[in-house]
């Protein structure tokens, strides 16, 4: 979060959405959070617990993901979130150019989109797919016509199962103990100093919430952030070696 104003200007919206599901008895979602401000979201958790609170980015492993008050338990029946994937391809595949994520979400922000209206885009090489609020799906697929020098059409995707997964990277790495930062260093081959200046600096996540211990022992199925490198799914599995350190297997996301 850039300041306290901006802090507060958030958890008001979130205050009020709960609310408002609270008292009408209806749905309430929010747009795209980041993981800055799943982080806030997660500090009112004892303030909302009044209203039941689920995070969803459109698939498992999502980084940005839409808050939803309410629940089908409290409310009776069931609301899907609001939120449309769509399919971004060049023309001609043969001439298009290899396309980074910094390139996609130019070309979005240079068409005046809100942030909070678009969730991840998982980037192919000279493709994308794009998490987007349903409110701007129709938007997005008449205006953007062209991502850096390449023209581009979008198209939304009818159903999940069409969406390609994401697959990680299956890891094992050895470890003297289960200590965050230990695994956080060989995951990602950077030196001990390296990453409790990434704790330092908040750029550490698990399970959408900031991490500030780095000495903090991690449990089967979380999922751990680094800003600027990606994430991993510490899946639980271990085994002692002959010289007793922990042979661990990690699931890698890039």
């Amino acid at each position: 979060m850039e300041s306290t104003r901006e802090i507060q200007q958030l958890k008001s919206r979130l205050r009020d959405l709960a609310e408002r599901s609270y008292r009408q008895n209806m749905y309430c979602f929010s747009g795209f959070l980041s993981l800055d401000e799943q982080d806030q979201l997660w500090s009112m958790e004892k303030e909302l617990h009044y209203c039941n609170c689920q995070l969803w980015g459109g698939y498992e492993q999502a980084e940005r993901k839409v808050a939803r008050f309410g629940s089908a338990e409290e409310l009776g029946y069931e609301e899907d979130y609001p939120m449309v994937c769509i399919h971004i391809k060049p023309l001609q595949a043969k001439f298009a150019d290899t396309l980074s994520h910094r390139d996609f979400l130019g070309a979005l922000m240079n068409l005046g989109i809100e942030r909070s209206t678009l969730g991840d885009i998982r980037v192919g090489e000279k493709e994308a797919y794009l998490y987007c609020l349903s409110g701007m799906a129709e938007y997005i697929c008449g205006h953007l016509d062209k991502v850096k020098h390449t023209s581009v059409k979008c198209v939304p995707v009818a159903e999940t199962a069409d969406i390609p997964q994401e697959e990680p990277q299956e890891l094992v790495v050895q470890l003297p103990s289960l200590r965050i930062d230990a695994c956080l260093a060989k995951v990602y081959n950077r030196s001990r100093g390296e990453i409790l200046e990434a704790f330092q600096g908040g750029r550490v996540y698990v399970d959408g919430r900031l991490c500030e211990n780095n000495s903090r022992m991690l449990k089967g199925g979380e999922t751990v952030n680094l800003r600027g490198y990606g994430k991993f799914v510490f899946t639980g599995e271990q085994k002692e070696t002959r010289k007793g350190k922990l042979s661990v297997k990690v699931l890698v996301y890039m």
